[in-house]
């Protein structure tokens, strides 16, 4: 984590993927080569407080291939911007009726 910031009622924290190599097929040699563009996700609410993460994913490049290699996140619910966990959360307490 690179960082938590408050707005109001919104906590905002900001995370960078650790720089650990990812695994990729044959022997190619992998060179960092920064970042993704930064995508933002809101995660579940904390204490009746809104949570956006701000997510950086790394990127290398594969010397012997030519291509970007990176770690594969599947994250964000399709078609959403929340994280699976609370797609999930929200799908599940939504079957309930008062």
């Amino acid at each position: 984590m690179k960082g938590v910031r408050k707005e109001d009622d919104i906590f905002h924290l900001d995370l960078e993927e650790v720089n650990i190599l990812p695994q990729v097929e044959g022997n190619g040699k992998l060179l960092s080569k920064g970042f993704f563009p930064t995508i933002t996700v809101q995660d579940f609410p904390i204490r009746g407080h809104k949570v956006y993460l701000h997510i950086r994913r790394r990127r290398w490049l594969n010397t012997s291939t030519g291509k970007v290699a990176y770690r594969d996140w599947s994250i964000v619910a399709e078609g959403t911007r929340i994280t699976e966990g609370f797609a999930a959360f929200l799908k599940e307490i939504s079957r309930y009726q008062p």
